[in-house]
């Protein structure tokens, strides 16, 4: 679970960073549809271990 959370704050630190950055938008992008899917994985990952 710490593997998920840090990579949840990876990919927020680099949407930030892209949209503070005008020229490095494409970063942020990546950054929310990383943020999107890491955070999606986790959750299924998650109810699985759970049952």
């Amino acid at each position: 679970m710490g593997l998920i959370i840090g990579l949840l704050v990876l990919w927020v630190v680099l949407a930030v960073l892209g949209f503070a950055v005008k020229s490095l938008l494409w970063l942020a992008i990546v950054g929310l549809v990383l943020f999107v899917a890491t955070g999606i994985f986790g959750a299924v990952r998650h109810r699985s271990a759970a049952r």
